[in-house]
Formats: structure tokens, C-alpha cells, sequence
């Protein structure tokens, strides 16, 4: 029966597109960078801004490196949809205290290394990971088994007691999953692997996990 009212996804309307998303999730980041520096200025959206603010004082890098890091991302994404948008499509970033992480797979040498020119020209980037692979891109097949090893592995980090999950970031390119983040201690970091190594399809694990007392954290 109808209600009269059309809600949801129309099966003849067009769904929106992976570029869609992905320019939704910069003006995402844009918007709560802007919320957490002053969100007296987002009135209308206090509840989520607040919301966001407090898990980005949980964590250990705290509100600071939180906007820090979005605005990196945000302007990282900008500058490779400026340049191809095949590049903003085909690599992942994380940014864990100016730290980034850059993932994925381009068609060729040429587009790798443009990935890390430009991303070393956003200020605030203190060091880059180039863990970008080379060949030919993902089928849609691979995309989901990679979605599904970085929610398996969120999850078993989540239900862990031993782990404080949020401070942790994962990106999966081809089974190989690739950590960032910051650990408590050795013992918490150990964990952390164990159970990226533990999880079904996952063929390698990349550890880019810092100590809470590195003092490279601050550059010092």
C-alpha cells in the first residue's frame, strides 16, 4: 500500500556516484573542522558539533590535532580533484597528527608521485607515507572485501577492553591493511596487529602505530 508520500530510494532514480561521495565527505570534514574551532558558530547543529568535539577529546592527539588533521585531509582531497579526478578517486588518506598516510592504486609512476608532491604542499604535513601501489584499478568485488576486512578489524578493536579503538585509523587496499594511529604502550600496539593479522582475507598488515611517549609525536 502507499502512503502518498514517496520516502526513501526511487529504484529508477540514479544513485549517487563514488565522486558524489567523496566531495560529500570533504564538505563533511570542512564543516566539523569549522564546528570544533568555533562551535558557538554552529548553532543549528550544536548537538552533533558537540558530539564531535567530545570524541575528538577522547582521543589522544585531543581537539587540537583533530582539526588539524581534517583540515589537512580536506585540503589534500582539494588539491587532487584539482588536479585528476582519478587521483582523488583512486587514494585514500589518513591523517593522524600531521602524519599522513596515503593508500590505494594509480595506473602509474607518474600519477604516484604527483599524489606525494601535492600532498607535501599542504602546510601542517610533517611527514608522508607513500604506500600507494601501481597498476590497474580495483573492481567493485575488491572494494567491498576490502570495506568488509576494515570493519571487521574496527569492530574487533572496539569490543576490545584492552584497546582504546579511537585512536586508531585503517585503510585496506588489496587485502593489505595498512594501521595508523596512537597506542597506550607496546602491549596495546601488539594487540592492535594481532588482530589485523587475525582477521579473514587479510593478507598483510602495514603498522604505522606510534607510541603515546614517542617524542617524535611533537617533532621533538
Amino acid at each position: 500500500m502507499s502512503s502518498g508520500k514517496e520516502t526513501g530510494w526511487r529504484p529508477n532514480a540514479k544513485p549517487p556516484s563514488y565522486s558524489e561521495n567523496r566531495l560529500r565527505q570533504i564538505c563533511m570534514l570542512i564543516f566539523g573542522g569549522l564546528c570544533l574551532l568555533s562551535l558557538s558558530g554552529c548553532a543549528s547543529f550544536v548537538i552533533g558539533a558537540g558530539a564531535t568535539a567530545g570524541v575528538a577529546a577522547m582521543q589522544e592527539r585531543g581537539i587540537g590535532g583533530a582539526v588539524n588533521d581534517t583540515a589537512i585531509t580536506a585540503e589534500i582531497w582539494q588539491k587532487f580533484l584539482a588536479q585528476d579526478e582519478k587521483l582523488f578517486l583512486d587514494v585514500e588518506i589518513e591523517v593522524v597528527e600531521g602524519e599522513v598516510l596515503l593508500a590505494g592504486r594509480v595506473p602509474s609512476v607518474a600519477d604516484q608521485l604527483e599524489a606525494v608532491r601535492l600532498t607535501w604542499q599542504v602546510g601542517g604535513v610533517r611527514s608522508v607515507i607513500n604506500e600507494i601501489d601501481v597498476g590497474s584499478g580495483k573492481s567493485l568485488m575488491d572494494s567491498a572485501g576490502d570495506l568488509i576486512i576494515t570493519t571487521r578489524i574496527k569492530a574487533a578493536l572496539m569490543f576490545d577492553g584492552d584497546i582504546y579503538a579511537i585512536n586508531y585509523s585503517i585503510e585496506t587496499v588489496d587485502g593489505t591493511v595498512h594501521l595508523m594511529g596512537i597506542a597506550q604502550n607496546e602491549r596495546e600496539r601488539e594487540r592492535v596487529i594481532s588482530h589485523a593479522r587475525e582477521t579473514s582475507y587479510v593478507k598483510r598488515v602495514v603498522s604505522h602505530i606510534r607510541l603515546k611517549d614517542d617524542a617524535n609525536r611533537q617533532g621533538t
